[in-house]
């Protein structure tokens, strides 16, 4: 009888000794470690907030109605500004291939304080030129009907006109010239005439230079 109880005592003082080397438990579930005092916690990582998009510079935009071109263009970088375009304030669709050889008429945005990413378009003729009382813009689409196109570039007619068009230029003259440079040329007469229903039919103009009369 002694025997078995000292076996008995020998076996829970083991259990005890295994239990309290390891995890406590509660019930048959293993509950939360001990924590040794000093022992740092883990921390909690806290999600970054994005940042809130900053917002472009601003710088004043000079006046450069009547300047060079090119002397515009200087000005608006030395400003800030580096999105610049500009256009034949004719409406003949030229091309600025030299700068020098232009001037400002007019300004998109005006004069004023800009965002230095907004795009500025200048108005432009040449230099021997007067400025149009109002901007002719840019060659627009024509639509769905034939256009007025008298007095226009055949450049800014080609322009307007979808490029699938099969389209004829005569000398209006009677020199049976070649239309080369077709933004030096005026139209005098079409066909189809204004307003007629633009269905994809051939479309022909008789044309001048522009220093010559139709």
């Amino acid at each position: 009888m002694r025997t078995r109880t000292t076996v008995a005592a020998l076996v829970g003082t083991a259990l005890l000794t295994l239990t309290g080397c390891g995890a406590e438990t509660v019930g048959n579930k293993p509950a939360a470690p001990r924590t040794t005092p000093g022992t740092p916690t883990p921390a909690t990582t806290t999600a970054a907030t994005p940042s809130k998009a900053t917002a472009p510079e601003k710088a004043s935009l000079p006046n450069m109605t009547g300047k060079g071109l090119q002397y515009a263009q200087d000005e608006a970088q030395a400003a800030g500004f580096y999105g610049l375009t500009s256009h034949d304030a004719l409406g003949r669709g030229r091309m600025q291939a030299f700068d020098r050889n232009w001037k400002v008429c007019s300004q998109t945005p005006a004069a004023g304080e800009h965002a230095t990413d907004t795009k500025i378009d200048f108005a432009t003729v040449k230099l021997e030129q007067e400025c149009p009382s109002k901007d002719a813009g840019r060659p627009q689409a024509a639509g769905s009907t034939m256009p007025d196109f008298k007095g226009k570039s055949v450049k800014a007619a080609r322009e307007a006109l979808d490029s699938g068009y099969s389209i004829t230029v005569n000398d209006g003259s009677g020199q049976d010239r070649i239309i080369f440079m077709e933004s030096n040329w005026q139209i005098c007469t079409q066909t189809p005439a204004p307003g007629t229903e633009l269905d994809g039919r051939p479309v022909k103009f008789d044309a001048v230079k522009f220093n010559e009369p139709c």
